[in-house]
């Protein structure tokens, strides 16, 4: 009889981890759609101000365009890594530029929180806490840090998104042009469309200085298009990324290594007066070793 009254609770926990399994699917079928050749269109506007100096002036807003390739770069079980290479200039000898990476990790309890002065602090999550979700993290054109987040993906009403707010540094529009906030605190919202995908942001900027309380200096709404073109219009990007994926494999594993050290982290912004990614974007930097060092000497310990 125990037998019997023990049968439906193994149905249930058969038929919760079955769709457990059929939800993470569905969740990394939505991600990779963001893979693939786009006509990205990035806006970006200040909506709001509360400083109370009298001759603030807002960013002035922002619209850009642009061909994206999209390369899915990594497919496990649990983490999915998309490698994002800008085409620009003449079509018929398009200049490659590598843009940015995303990772997301499925269930993922390390983290690097952004916390100003190219600092990051590193912080650990209960399982519990991060249950069903997915953390996306962000990186610089170099593979070193920019942010990351933990949400869970949402499918309903015939829509799949992805949103979550966290601290991230200035973007190279502002940092450029700024120096009167050092966070961004992004609302970032991933959504999968008809037409391919779209990266919603509601951003606050942020003061901050240890031992005083937060200040909003602005709000700022990004909405940035990436309409699906064929793959054919990225193939100069696509075979950019065929002859320079050893190396840039080498970069990601250096920096796994310093990512796997779970403490807090903070990097030069230059050394010897250049900055990381001219280093590596030069042609001398192609050996797992001196890869190694100069990433190392970034990092202060």
């Amino acid at each position: 009889m125990k037998q019997l009254a023990i049968l439906p609770l193994l149905i249930l926990a058969f038929s919760l981890y079955g769709n457990a399994q059929n939800k993470r699917k569905q969740d990394a079928e939505a991600i990779k759609k963001m893979c693939g050749c786009y006509e990205v269109t990035f806006n970006f506007s200040e909506t709001f101000n509360y400083s109370k100096d009298s001759l603030y002036k807002p960013s002035k807003t922002k619209t850009d365009k642009a061909l994206e390739w999209a390369q899915l770069v990594e497919d496990d079980k649990n983490k999915i890594s998309i490698q994002h290479l800008l085409q620009v200039g003449d079509p018929s000898k398009p200049h490659i530029v590598k843009h940015w990476r995303q990772d997301w990790i499925y269930q993922n309890t390390n983290f690097y929180r952004f916390n100003g002065d190219n600092t990051w602090n590193y912080s650990s999550k209960p399982k519990q806490e991060v249950k069903g979700q997915w953390t996306q993290k962000v990186y610089q054109v170099d593979d070193s840090p920019r942010y990351e987040g933990s949400a869970t993906w949402v499918h309903v009403d015939g829509k799949s998104y992805w949103e979550n707010t966290t601290d991230a540094p200035l973007p190279r529009r502002e940092y450029t042009k700024r120096s009167d906030y050092n966070i961004t605190v992004r609302g970032n919202r991933h959504e999968i469309t008809d037409y391919g995908w779209v990266h919603d942001q509601d951003n606050s900027k942020v003061i901050r200085e240890s031992g005083t309380k937060d200040i909003v200096l602005a709000k700022e709404k990004g909405y940035n298009t990436y309409v699906k073109v064929a793959d054919s219009k990225c193939k100069a990007a696509q075979d950019w990324w065929e002859a320079n994926q050893d190396k840039w494999a080498l970069v990601r594993t250096k920096w796994s290594d310093v990512y796997d050290r779970n403490q807090n982290l903070a990097l030069q912004t230059k050394v010897d007066n250049k900055q990381l990614y001219k280093y590596l974007f030069s042609e001398g930097y192609t050996k797992a070793e001196d890869i190694g060092k100069v990433i190392e000497s970034f990092v202060i310990e």
